[in-house]
């Protein structure tokens, strides 16, 4: 396999886009992640697409190929991929494989999703599409229910407070307020969290993520394509992992398989360590989801999450920095689109421009999970000087 890289890099803002079709948002951010690689259309050779419930949300499909067409890939192969929550992840996946395989020199994965024009009811049973709907259904569980779960056993198990808990939804808040594509930065106290609308008990309204609009792109090229380039970043490792589509499938709601896989794997396939990463950008779909992702991450010690983040070493100047964006509690998660974002943050990251600047980032990873833990990706990006 040849070594790829990172080449531009594209986002709208996340939030409601009331006037903008699906397609248009997402070919909007390709347009931009062209731009920013200095790549025309003629060049690439494939575009991947990320999208989770297009269909059922706004009725419309064939979104690779209406993008591929409004971008001006011509007959180039326009493929979308499907993998719930982590569908951005894999899109960029099988853009890095494509190149890396001599397929084509140049490939863009793209993700989007289009959500707030929906009730919340109807939202919810689209996103519930992400479970084992003949296993799970019945039982009447949602995802906040799921998490919620998840929640309760990891403070019986390991002491974790709701100040710990809420201490991420505070951080990544903060976090948003310097990022501009981020919808909902705030400056909230852990008082503040704990005192939202009940949602799924212990969950709080703060502790979950907003539906969101929104896309973002990426153009991947073989390194060759990309050297003498100052604005360059180097993919590392680009593994994808699958767990138990159902609730019941998993053992432990501590942890998620697919996420402990896909790390491992990656920090082989990058010849690195947990130890080396400058900062991460993790799915925090829940603020309980941050701590366990960041555990099963290895990146914090099984079962000091809670107490990372109630320290503030999580945070930016922290141990280890942990969605310096926002993450989807600030920004949003317009599933499809939420895998590229991370990586459109991370690029900005080791490029040494974003407005939530971790000093002398050399290494960063992107984690993206979906569903109950069906699927999931972890990527490594370096500077191409580290």
């Amino acid at each position: 396999m040849r070594a790829v890289s990172i080449l531009g890099v594209g986002s709208t803002r996340f939030g409601r886009h009331d006037e903008a079709a699906i397609d248009d948002l997402a070919a909007g951010a390709a347009r931009d992640a062209l731009a920013d690689a200095g790549i025309e259309p003629e060049r690439i050779g494939a575009l991947y697409l990320g999208n989770f419930v297009a269909g059922m949300l706004t009725g419309q499909e064939v979104l690779a190929g209406l993008v591929g067409e409004a971008i001006g890939l011509g007959g180039v192969p326009c493929t979308k991929v499907e993998g719930a929550c982590a569908s951005g992840g894999i899109a960029f996946r099988h853009a890095c494989l494509a190149v890396g395989a001599g397929l084509t020199d140049a490939a863009i994965a793209v993700g989007v999703e289009k959500m707030t024009h929906a009730s919340n009811p109807r939202i919810t049973e689209s996103l519930n599409s992400a479970m084992d709907n003949r296993a799970d259904a019945p039982s009447g569980l949602t995802f906040p229910g799921l998490f919620g779960m998840a929640y309760r056993l990891h403070a019986q198990r390991y002491g974790t407070t709701r100040d710990q808990v809420s201490s991420v939804v505070v951080k990544n808040k903060t976090n948003g307020l310097s990022n501009p594509l981020a919808q909902m930065g705030a400056n909230l106290t852990t008082q503040d969290v704990r005192d939202s609308k009940p949602i799924a008990d212990p969950l709080r309204l703060y502790d979950c993520c907003p539906a969101s609009d929104g896309a973002a792109a990426v153009v991947v090229v073989a390194r060759d394509m990309a050297r003498g380039n100052d604005d360059a970043v180097d993919v590392r490792a680009s593994v994808q992992t699958s767990g138990s589509a159902r609730i019941a499938g998993h053992p432990d709601l501590c942890s998620f398989d697919a996420t402990v896989n896909a790390a491992a794997r990656a920090f082989d396939e990058a010849g690195l360590t947990a130890q080396d990463l400058d900062f991460v950008e993790l799915h925090d779909c829940f603020s309980i989801a941050e701590i366990i992702d960041s555990e099963d991450l290895g990146i914090v010690p099984r079962g000091e999450g809670g107490a990372w983040a109630g320290e503030g070493r999580t945070a930016l100047g922290g141990d280890m920095p942990i969605n310096t964006s926002g993450g989807l509690l600030a920004k949003g998660h317009p599933v499809g689109a939420t895998g590229l974002s991370q990586l459109y943050e991370a690029v900005h990251q080791l490029r040494g421009d974003h407005p939530n600047q971790v000093h002398d980032a050399r290494f960063g990873l992107t984690h993206n999970l979906g569903g109950t833990g069906v699927a999931c990706t972890v990527s490594i990006l370096g500077r191409p000087d580290a």
